[in-house]
């Protein structure tokens, strides 16, 4: 039997003001007898032939072990998703806590699966950021694909915007969103020892915490990029989903961080309109989502691409113009002229900066606005007795 080991090592990074602490996580699989410990420290249980638990040696100062069993979350009450990998299910560790446990489909097992699974834990175990789902271990073993991660609770960006979970979106809400997705995704593409395509950039591998909160998950199709300078581009067999592949990647197999830029610059379409990137039911000018949307905000009627569910004040209307100016910037046509992830992340702080400052403003004028007519309210009663007298 093969045991399987992955570890995220201590590091530290920076991206704008955050700052990621250092953590330890080792995932062990074994056969040794229930007890058993080798040199290194790690305890091992009886598996009889099989996979049966995973230990997660979570300090490595403390020796501290939290065993998770093979039976772990594998009913169908406890399905919670499909991804590319195969069925995720909802998992409870014996010391209480909640995870996702991604189980591959066993009769589509095979090599391109394989990759998948090797290149999403290889690409986990080597990450760690507040807006990226955070990786616990993984079990390989004959048939049998599993990877742990943290379980995220509030469900995916797609599915709050198709209004299956909670209260539809305020535009400040999705503008955290926005700027939780681009913070990781130039993390993936800047800030890890070894620059990372992510490659299926889209609403429904953005899962949301109960606070909103985004973090981008599924890196079954992640790929590195090249580190030398000169080196453009990677080719590779195009892999993502409709509507979210850049075009040029499409045409030429060549994929870059602008890649992932250009599946950006549709989210955003997305979360202004709460459309999906392609809409089959509609009329052949709306079809296509972010076409029709950029279309709109070139004419000047960016108000009719918005989603109905959004107010619609002053503000907000500037606001998502400056959006949507930058997902024209992020889905050009011609790579080149689509801007870094760092500076997508510059431009939506500045939005969000001005956004507020607009809104302050706002509330102070119809708090004068108020106080003026109650002023005017308080006239008019001290009138109404003498109007009385006259009759």
């Amino acid at each position: 039997m093969k045991i399987s080991l992955a570890s995220t090592m201590g590091f530290s990074q920076n991206l704008g003001s955050l700052r990621l602490p250092p953590t330890y996580l080792l995932p062990v699989l074994s056969t040794r007898r229930s007890g058993a410990q080798d040199h290194s420290g790690e305890q091992f249980v009886q598996s009889q032939g099989h996979a049966q638990a995973v230990f997660l040696l979570i300090n490595p100062k403390s020796r501290k072990i939290t065993r998770i069993p093979r039976p772990l979350a594998m009913s169908e009450e406890n399905k919670i998703g499909l991804g590319n990998f195969g069925t995720v299910y909802k998992g409870r560790l014996w010391d209480g806590s909640i995870i996702a446990v991604k189980r591959a489909t066993k009769n589509m097992y095979d090599g391109k699966l394989s990759a998948e699974f090797r290149s999403e834990i290889q690409t986990l175990s080597k990450v760690e950021h507040l807006n990226l789902v955070k990786f616990l271990g993984y079990l390989e073993y004959e048939d049998e694909r599993l990877i742990l991660v943290e379980y995220v609770s509030n469900g995916t960006l797609r599915q709050h915007l198709d209004g299956l979970r909670g209260q539809p979106l305020d535009f400040s809400e999705r503008l955290n969103i926005a700027i939780d997705i681009v913070h990781a995704i130039a993390y993936l593409h800047g800030y890890t020892d070894h620059p990372i395509i992510h490659r299926d950039i889209k609403s429904s591998n953005i899962l949301l915490t109960d606070h909103l909160r985004a973090k981008v998950a599924d890196f079954g199709f992640a790929r590195l990029a090249p580190e030398n300078p000169e080196v453009t581009h990677v080719s590779t067999v195009v892999k993502g989903t409709a509507g979210y592949v850049d075009p040029e990647y499409l045409r030429t197999n060549q994929l870059t961080d602008r890649s992932d830029v250009y599946s950006f610059g549709v989210l955003l379409v997305e979360l202004v309109t709460g459309r999906r990137p392609i809409e089959r039911g509609r009329g052949r000018h709306q079809r296509l989502t972010t076409q029709w949307a950029l279309r709109k905000w070139r004419e000047g009627d960016t108000v009719v691409a918005m989603d109905t569910r959004m107010r619609r004040g002053s503000a907000v209307v500037a606001a998502v113009e400056k959006v949507m100016a930058l997902a024209a910037e992020c889905t050009a046509p011609d790579r080149a002229a689509r801007p870094a992830m760092r500076r997508c992340a510059e431009v939506l702080w500045a939005v969000r900066r001005d956004f507020q400052q607009e809104q302050q403003h706002e509330a102070a004028a119809a708090a004068a606005a108020a106080r003026a007519g109650a002023r005017r309210l308080d006239g008019s009663t001290y009138a109404l007795p003498s109007v009385t007298r006259l009759r």
